[in-house]
């Protein structure tokens, strides 16, 4: 059942209830993009959640996530809409032979031979939905152009069919990796959240939310090792995602502590390069090997 917040409290609650701890800045941000009608520009680093963040409103609003995965060559026929140009030839082949082009043009450019594509089923929906234009930095210019009409206006214009209008308005969140400098246009036209790698007691809170069996001192270490990682000059560091996963495999493999053993077994869960894997087995495994050696010379 759709739900509209009336508070940035009531969106902060929404989230955790399905599994997404936002901070103060996601759900106010959140909050007043729902009711101001506004974009959501959403920037930082591969892997902080925000993906997740429009999969997690379309949730708790009880609302049609619709996604757009960006990459580079999107162009509008993958974007809004193409006509089905097969069933318009079938459509053609079956008008008598003396029908004229203007009758035949006219009931060939129909809604039902019309090809939605994610825009324009955002736009198009009955109901409220989650428009996801995610990874926006990799498209070009000229795409984010033809994205203006969209969000400044929720319309799509057809040159056959016309002005199409949103019946209702969706919430729209754009991703970027930040790879690019997006345009000044289209950052007018949203709010702005920039949402970065969680400082250790979020990150701590959201392991301990997703695997609240795990031994609390083992989810604390954990989040000051997935720390010590992402501060190595790596191709890519851990995302919170896998924080979690690895707490998760840890909970099944019954560990009673992160050594340096549990975590050379285990790391392949959070490094996914094979040259991240020698810089952190070497930096991160070296200083677990030390903690280890002071922890027995102290008992002793």
């Amino acid at each position: 059942m759709p739900t509209t917040p009336d508070r940035p409290e009531e969106v902060s609650a929404g989230l955790i209830d399905v599994g997404y701890l936002p901070d103060d800045a996601t759900a106010l941000v959140a909050f007043l993009a729902i009711k101001l009608g506004k974009p959501i520009l959403v920037e930082g680093p591969a892997g902080v959640g925000k993906t997740q963040l429009a999969k997690s409103l379309a949730e708790t609003l009880g609302r049609e996530l619709v996604r757009l995965q960006c990459y580079e060559g999107l162009d509008e026929a993958k974007a809004l809409y193409e006509w089905n140009y097969r069933k318009q030839l079938l459509r053609i082949q079956a008008e008598a032979q003396d029908t004229g082009w203007t009758e035949v043009q006219d009931d060939i450019f129909g809604e039902e031979f019309l090809l939605e594509r994610p825009l324009m089923t955002a736009i198009a929906s009955p109901d409220p939905v989650v428009l996801l234009i995610d990874e926006i930095d990799k498209t070009d210019q000229e795409f984010e152009a033809m994205l203006l009409e969209l969000l400044s206006d929720f319309q799509i214009s057809i040159p056959e069919l016309g002005r199409i209008e949103a019946s209702t308005m969706p919430l729209v969140l754009l991703t970027s990796n930040n790879s690019r400098e997006l345009t000044e246009a289209l950052k007018r036209r949203c709010l702005y959240l920039w949402i970065d790698y969680p400082s250790l007691e979020h990150e701590l809170k959201i392991v301990r939310l997703h695997a609240p069996e795990l031994d609390e001192k083992i989810s604390r270490r954990l989040v000051e090792v997935i720390a010590m990682v992402r501060d190595l000059d790596l191709k890519k560091p851990p995302s919170i995602a896998e924080s979690i996963d690895w707490a998760r495999a840890l909970l099944l493999l019954g560990a009673t502590d992160i050594d340096s053993k549990t975590f050379n077994e285990t790391m392949s869960i959070i490094v996914k390069h094979r040259t991240d894997i020698d810089i952190v087995a070497e930096r991160v495994g070296v200083k677990l090997d030390s903690a280890e050696d002071g922890s027995s010379a102290a008992s002793s």
